[in-house]
Formats: structure tokens, sequence, C-alpha cells
């Protein structure tokens, strides 16, 4: 056992006590124990016993490397937590919010349309099969499907479990997700198929396990796993460059661009359809698992064609009234 485990620091002692607080609230703790365990390890290294203004200026400079949103995020956890020892010592230091690391600006979605869908499943098609995964082309084809055409999470997709499929592949639980939320997700008939096809494939595959387990899975010497961040968006980013998936600017998609293009394409169905898209935004949100609509009224703002669709439909209705033309 090391003397740090022996003989904790004040940091470590007070940083336990915040973490069983937020257990205790039933929040979840892994992001906020991992970002104090970093700065905890950076304070031992500097000899130090507990947190003040300089030490932790230089934690700061020393998480340089990583993605500036990262920065931010952990920057707002050790922010939180130093207001929380300041209820009990009314002289604890408090970060500035107005120093955090600031956010990389917004990066407008590459929207998918149908057609390159098309060829991106084709793509998958043809894809050859890996010997630790003969499953390879059936998980791309279905991934592409599942993102396309319910709005997942990439996170949410590959989270997915083969006890989440209720109903014959009709609807999918999507358990403790972002901001953690829970939802019932129903799926399209043709998804519903694609999802019935896949089981019984997957049922062939994972022999050991065809009824439960990761619905989307590949092989290791320890068995049926589920696949890693990384190498499911890599999945995903070779159908892109198979398919050559751009936009008009040349721009390729990010994996989750296509819950950015499933929500465009219903919006423009709606405007199509000749429906009400504003009545529709509170069961979009609720179906994409937003905690705000406000985070699903950006669509509408700030998408080329929903706002031509939106334009015309307005011209169509008013244009002759408000160039003072009578019908």
């Amino acid at each position: 056992m090391s003397a740090a485990q022996l003989h904790p620091s004040i940091f470590a002692q007070e940083s336990a006590a915040y973490l069983r607080h937020y257990r205790a609230l039933g929040l979840r703790y892994r992001g906020v124990e991992h970002v104090l365990c970093r700065l905890d390890r950076y304070l031992a290294q500097n000899g130090a016993q507990d947190l003040d203004r300089s030490l932790y200026e230089g934690w700061r400079g020393s998480q340089a490397g990583l993605h500036a949103n990262s920065r931010r995020k952990a920057e707002q956890i050790v922010h939180r937590f130093c207001l929380y020892r300041r209820r009990s010592d009314a002289t604890f230091f408090v970060p500035d919010v107005d120093a955090f690391s600031r956010l990389r600006p917004y990066v407008r979605p590459v929207i998918v349309e149908p057609e390159q869908i098309a060829h991106m499943l084709a793509a998958a098609d043809q894809l050859a099969w890996r010997s630790n995964c003969p499953l390879y082309p059936t998980v791309a084809r279905m991934a592409t499907i599942l993102l396309y055409t319910s709005g997942l999470r990439s996170g949410e997709v590959r989270r997915l479990r083969v006890e989440d499929v209720e109903d014959d592949g009709s609807v999918l639980r999507i358990l403790e997700s972002k901001f953690h939320k829970s939802r019932l997700v129903p799926l399209s008939e043709s998804t519903q198929m694609e999802v019935q096809r896949y089981l019984l494939r997957r049922a062939a595959f994972a022999t050991e396990s065809p009824d439960q387990g990761p619905f989307l899975c590949n092989r290791s010497r320890r068995g049926i796993r589920a696949y890693s961040a990384a190498g499911f968006e890599g999945l995903i980013r070779r159908l892109f460059k198979l398919a050559a998936v751009v936009d008009g600017e040349g721009r390729v998609p990010r994996v989750h661009d296509l819950r950015h293009s499933f929500a465009v394409q219903t919006l423009i169905r709606a405007y199509r359809g000749q429906g009400d898209p504003q009545a529709l935004l509170p069961k979009l949100a609720l179906y994409l698992g937003h905690v705000s609509i406000e985070s699903t009224i950006h669509y509408l703002r700030l998408v080329p064609a929903v706002a031509r669709l939106a334009s015309s439909r307005f011209e169509a209705a008013f244009g002759r009234q408000v160039l003072g033309e009578q019908s």
C-alpha cells in the first residue's frame, strides 16, 4: 500500500466526501471522479496537500493537450467541487468562470441525403467479413440504418443490448443516456424488418448468447463483445469514404451528423406534407432525447434546406398580401 493510500491528502479526503455526496443524490459521478483523480495526482506530484489558485493554474496548464471542450468540462467539474468546499470554508479558492477554456465554434452539420444513405448501404453490403466478426457487413448496415432512421446518438447505438429490443424490433429501450435520461424509441416498419433480419443473423453468429448481450457485436478472445467508440466510428467513417459522401462544399460528415440528418429530414417531410413543423418540435425533442426543446429548434434555424422550405411556404401563403395584391 502506498503512502498516499495510508495518509490521503486533504484534497483526496474532501474529494472522496464530494463523490459520496454525488452518489447520495443519485447522480452519475464517473466523469467527476476521473477529473478529481487527475487533479489529485497532479497535487501529489507537486507535494501539495490541497488545492489553491497557483496549483489550479498549474494543473490547467498541464491539460493543454486536451480538446478545448474537454478542458472546459474538467474546469467546470473542479469549479463545482470548489463551490462545495466553500460551504464549509468561506475562504476556499474558487476558479474564475470567465477564465475557462473557450468552446470550439459551432460546426455546421453535413446533412446526409437519402440517396447517399443508399450508397452507404450498398457499400456496407460489399464489405468483406472478418475472422473475428463474420457479421461485419451486417453490423455496418444495421448501424447506418439505426443512426439515420431513428436519430440515435452513436453511443446509444453502441450500448444497445439485445434485451433492449422490444415487440419484435418495433421499439428500442434507450437506458440512462445523455443527461441520465431513458426513453422508448419506436421504429418504422422498414427499420423493424431490418432489425428482425439482423437478429436472426446475430443469433447464428453469437450462439452462446442469442437472446442477450451487445446488439451490435464482434468477437474477442473473451467472447462476444460490443464495439468500442473508436471501432464503431471508424466503421461509419469507412462507409462515408467508400460511398463518397460529401456535401456541396466537399465536406465529409461526422458520425453525429447522421443524427442531425434524421432531425432535418423529419422537418423537411413535415413542410413538404403541409404539416406544422412547430407542432412537431416537442415530439421530435422527446424522440431524440433532448432535455429542452431549444436543442431541437436550432434545426429550424441553421439548415438552409429547412429555411428555404419555410420561406417558400410563407411566400405561397402571404406573398400576395405582402406585395399589396388581392387574391
